[in-house]
């Protein structure tokens, strides 16, 4: 499982709040790391561990054409929260012996909510502990090699294309997310495991 977007919120309607907070045009952020070079870098380094939060954002507010960096990165990402349903989805396909694993774009001292990974995963492959990022293919081959599966046995979630590309070259089953509900759907029938029924 991807952790932002899948297990969380949308990161892109966090993102929307801050264009709109800092009066900024709709969709400045999501384009400035679609497309921007230097936010697509700055973002690089601070994933794979090579620059800090407080110089990425140094270097991001430069590309949005803010004063000041200061408390940007928690400001990008305060309207992400946990989505529940995936969570909770997740415990219950490992408790019923399914083999489960986050593989994670995302900053080593992140500060993950990782009170409930104990029951979550058997696996974490977050990219600023490793020094690579999603798509790079040596990522997912890491994961890949934890999980102790084949590929073709694996299956991943995440909620940009881009990073499905990869692990369906290789043999993966993916599945681009876009709300719990079709996942879930999907991964039931994929994996051979029912959820219980919600109450």
């Amino acid at each position: 499982m991807d952790w932002g977007g899948v297990m969380t919120t949308s990161l892109f309607a966090s993102f929307a709040a801050f264009d709109r907070a800092s009066g900024l045009a709709d969709g400045t952020v999501k384009q400035a790391f679609r497309t921007d070079p230097e936010a697509r870098a700055a973002l690089d380094d601070l994933e794979c561990g090579r620059a800090t939060v407080a110089q990425f954002e140094e270097r991001f507010a430069a590309v949005l054409g803010l004063d000041s960096g200061d408390g940007l990165a928690l400001r990008l990402f305060s309207g992400v929260g946990p989505d529940d349903a995936m969570l909770d989805a997740v415990e219950a396909f490992r408790a019923a012996g399914v083999r489960t694993g986050l593989l994670s774009n995302s900053w080593a001292d992140e500060s993950y909510d990782r009170g409930r990974f104990a029951t979550l995963f058997d696996v974490l492959v977050i990219s600023g502990e490793e020094g690579m990022r999603k798509p790079d293919p040596r990522i997912y081959e890491l994961a890949v090699e934890r999980m102790g599966l084949a590929a073709q046995e694996l299956v991943f979630v995440d909620d940009i294309g881009g990073n499905l590309k990869v692990p369906r070259a290789m043999g993966i089953h993916t599945v681009l997310h876009v709300d719990a509900a079709t996942t879930l759907a999907e991964l039931q029938d994929v994996l051979g495991v029912q959820l219980p029924a919600a109450a």
